[in-house]
């Protein structure tokens, strides 16, 4: 009884503030897999990937851009395809920016080979002018994004070693405030963005307070905090409901789960268990959980999760939305109770 009375004013509160939320996925590699023949399906029946998470209330698409990519897909041309493709079904967008020719997380952050002999300030002048010339091409195409991300997983800072953490603070605040300027030069008439900064301490709020209490030193605007979630990686459900709790008390900023994940085939709990199995029933269980949780943050102020990434092929199918034939996993329809009236 009270689980029922629990969800029921949860979903008062999303239904509150539901036109803000995020009910999202990144689906950056969903074109490629696509254009090289898989047919995603939904009971059975093939129908276009961007339109099967539509039907079910997906409502913003995260794309990551690379600057200069070797062996994947996501350079611009990329994804301003993948941008007019979902902005045309309604799909508000973040765009992603690496700043990198692959991909850059907290346990790497490579310069793109271009920008490898730059000194420090021509690599805040390279950050800017990339920003501003790419953020144009987004709006000539009539796709600017909603929000960006100026960096991906900048825990321990980006485009090193020059934005390099801990040591690099003052030149990591450089590069951070030249990409924010990017997005604002760039954008021309259209609405500004707005801005995320993202960080992969979704059950660490003691590493989550370290890195913004220092970078609110610095006094760069920004709107959102995103976080990353892999429990594997990143703590209980109890450890992620600490760290949002924490954010929304100290920061008073909207905070987005923007990289979650869960898998529907063993994968990472082989050898010890896990909070939920690893099949789709216990995926879309997981699911269900982190979203009590984030509508639940206090002051309001979880505003959505973004799945990573529920169309994707190879070896990490497994954290997918779909089965090895590519028929839609249950987990499609966890927000269907949230969304549909």
């Amino acid at each position: 009884m009270f689980r029922a009375v629990a969800g029921l004013i949860l979903l008062a509160g999303l239904n509150a503030k539901a036109a803000d939320y995020a009910v999202g996925a990144d689906l950056s590699f969903l074109k490629q897999a696509e254009d090289r023949g898989t047919q995603f399906k939904e009971n059975g029946e093939a129908k276009p990937g961007l339109q099967i998470f539509k039907d079910h209330g997906y409502n913003w698409i995260r794309l990551r851009l690379f600057h200069t990519p070797t062996e994947l897909p996501n350079n611009l041309e990329y994804t301003i395809a993948m941008a007019k493709a979902a902005k045309a079904l309604g799909y508000k967008f973040l765009l992603d920016y690496h700043y990198s020719d692959t991909w850059a997380d907290p346990g790497k952050q490579f310069l793109p080979k271009a920008w490898e002999e730059l000194t420090h300030e021509q690599l805040v002048q390279a950050v800017f002018e990339y920003t501003r010339d790419t953020m144009r091409a987004f709006g000539e195409a009539g796709v600017l994004p909603d929000m960006v991300q100026v960096g991906n997983e900048v825990s321990n800072g980006m485009l090193w070693p020059d934005g390099k953490l801990p040591d690099n603070w003052d030149q990591f605040a450089d590069l951070v405030r030249a990409g924010i300027n990017g997005v604002d030069a760039g954008r021309g008439n259209g609405a500004r963005p707005r801005i995320m900064i993202h960080i992969d301490k979704g059950g660490d709020w003691q590493a989550t307070r370290e890195f913004f209490d220092e970078f609110h030193r610095y006094e760069i605007g920004y709107d959102v905090i995103g976080q990353s979630y892999y429990p594997w990686w990143h703590g209980s459900l109890l450890d992620l409901k600490e760290t949002l709790d924490f954010m929304a008390n100290k920061y008073r900023k909207d905070i987005i789960l923007v990289e979650v994940a869960y898998n529907c085939r063993p994968g990472e709990y082989v050898k010890k268990p896990g909070p939920f199995p690893e099949t789709s029933e216990g995926q879309a269980a997981f699911l269900e959980e982190v979203q009590r949780l984030v509508v639940a943050t206090p002051h309001g102020l979880g505003k959505g999760i973004f799945w990573w990434e529920p169309a994707v092929t190879g070896g990490l199918e497994r954290r997918g939305f779909f089965d090895q034939q590519y028929n839609v996993l249950p987990v499609i329809g966890v927000f269907d109770r949230w969304v549909r009236h």
